[in-house]
């Protein structure tokens, strides 16, 4: 800077120097919002329901007005899916009050699964078969049994009804927790009955217990 204009700077009127400084905030701020206003608009996004969890409610609501004679709560209903893997959360939780579904592992009976590859082949509802039934189930009182807390199952479908004289019932079971899948890519087998990891079945317990259905079949939702 030179003396001359050093002198110029230091004579120019306070109100010159103050407005200059405005004019120069204001054409910063104007460039910050043409830059807000050329960014790209960003919008919420709908959230939107699976379309298996969907499906998952239609079944239960279906299944649930079929027997809903039978029930003592239609609250919530489970609906296992055996056409997926072992390996897959294949035990749905329909709640059909608040329209959503939750999701766990199960496994199902070694008779219908004899090559123990993890998917199930056939359903059937004879003695000492050792195999998963299909059709709707009612579940009853829970108990003691050999795996610890467990709820009775009354089959109500021709495909079913021999559900007590099995002794089908819902248990936890150690050969269904998912460190099984780390170890093996599947669960293990039940005799047919419906087996749930340790760890998920105290909250089977509670939303099934007393009266609910339970649907199982091979319905395809993957």
């Amino acid at each position: 800077m030179t003396q001359n204009s050093a002198q110029v700077s230091s004579s120019m009127p306070a109100a010159e120097v103050s407005r200059r400084g405005w004019l120069r905030g204001a054409l910063a701020a104007g460039g910050a919002l043409m830059g807000a206003a050329t960014a790209p608009r960003v919008f919420a996004q709908a959230w939107s329901m699976p379309a298996q969890h969907r499906r998952v409610l239609d079944v239960a609501a279906q299944q649930r007005d079929r027997v809903a004679n039978l029930l003592w709560h239609t609250d919530v209903v489970g609906v296992a899916d055996f056409s997926l893997p072992s390996s897959l959360p294949r035990f749905h939780f329909a709640n059909l009050e608040a329209g959503r579904v939750d999701s766990i592992l199960v496994a199902h009976g070694r008779g219908s699964d004899p090559e123990h590859d993890g998917f199930l082949k056939f359903f059937s509802n004879q003695l000492n078969s050792l195999a998963t039934s299909r059709g709707a189930f009612v579940t009853n009182e829970w108990y003691r049994g050999k795996y610890g807390s467990s709820i009775r199952l009354t089959g109500v479908d021709p495909d079913n009804n021999m559900a007590q004289d099995r002794a089908i019932v819902v248990h936890p079971a150690w050969y269904a927790n998912p460190d099984m899948l780390e170890k093996w890519g599947k669960l293990g087998r039940s005799d047919g009955c419906f087996a749930m990891p340790e760890t998920d079945f105290a909250t089977a317990l509670w939303r099934l217990a007393a009266g609910r259905l339970i649907y199982a079949d091979r319905l395809g939702f993957a």
